[in-house]
């Protein structure tokens, strides 16, 4: 289980790391940091919500048999206040024991998922994924992680702060800009001594960056079979940019945003795109492998 900010994931599977057998997967759009996510407190409906989602989840875990249990807690639960008296009502209503992961260890499986993927090469590539309560950065290849590091700046957090009134204005976008300017220091001076063979986006807003492009070009798209994605540049600026200027109505419309990231979308894309200027990256991919998948990986080793 990966219990993040905006949604909880449930991932069964049976087999080992390299290709395992995926027996049930759900995903439940909690919405734990609504309301509270910059005043470091989880409020009781999306309290009421979070624990729901475990009830039901471990009735799958009975249905399914399961022998071996990992739930990770990441940024909402780690920072907020009530986030223990959260874990202590799952542990006693379900028997499930939540494990609250810091940044690095976030990190650390979502590379490990990656590269269960089997996106990654022999050049390094940066690894982003947006979360709703934080954004983990990685540079690594097909055999090892060379940097990492998590921000305290996620979806939900940005969105709080910078999208109040929709579409966002462009005075917002430029304090946004100048925020993730000052935020991230210290990954750009950091990245200045990596060459970087590309931006590879974990699952999130970038499934629906490329479930929107293909749709429109009349495509079908199921995420069950497009495990990997290679933006053609054009349409991945244009796509963003559709984004960006969008109102709330005409997301909401859109057959290739999910409900829970119609109004996060947007600072997720403002973000990959400032990220993509700033460092001169200009090819983009898609993996749906993330943190639940590098959980697994480690579990199946």
């Amino acid at each position: 289980m990966d219990l993040g900010t905006n949604t909880f994931h449930l991932l069964i599977a049976e087999g080992d790391a390299v290709n395992p057998h995926i027996l049930f997967k759900i995903t439940e759009p909690v919405k734990l940091g609504e309301g509270g996510i910059n005043k470091g407190i989880i409020q009781p409906a999306a309290y009421g919500r979070g624990i729901q989602a475990m009830l039901q989840f471990h009735q799958h875990i009975l249905k399914y048999n399961v022998h071996e249990i990992k739930a990770m807690a990441t940024s909402a639960l780690r920072s907020a206040a009530n986030g223990n008296a959260f874990i202590d009502d799952v542990k006693q209503k379900t028997g499930i024991v939540i494990e609250t992961i810091n940044g690095d260890q976030e990190a650390d499986y979502i590379y490990k998922g990656v590269k269960a993927g089997k996106c990654l090469s022999k050049q390094n590539s940066l690894i982003v994924d947006i979360g709703g309560g934080s954004i983990e950065f990685i540079v690594g290849n097909e055999n090892e992680i060379l940097w990492e590091q998590s921000f305290e700046i996620g979806a939900a957090r940005l969105m709080d702060k910078f999208h109040r009134t929709d579409p966002i204005p462009a005075a917002s976008i430029t304090e946004l800009n100048a925020f993730l300017e000052a935020q991230l220091a210290s990954l750009f001076s950091t990245l200045s001594s990596f060459s970087l063979d590309n931006l590879i986006g974990s699952s999130g807003a970038f499934e629906t960056f490329a479930e929107v492009i293909e749709l429109e070009k009349g495509n079908p798209f199921d995420l069950k079979k497009t495990k990997t994605y290679l933006f053609k540049e054009n349409e991945f600026l244009a796509v963003t940019d559709k984004l960006i200027n969008s109102s709330h109505t005409e997301r909401e419309n859109n057959k290739g945003i999910a409900p829970i990231r119609v109004d996060m979308i947007v600072v997720s894309a403002l973000v990959t795109r400032f990220i993509m200027k700033r460092l001169g990256i200009s090819a983009v991919v898609m993996t749906t492998n993330s943190l639940k998948e590098g959980i697994l990986a480690d579990m199946l080793t």
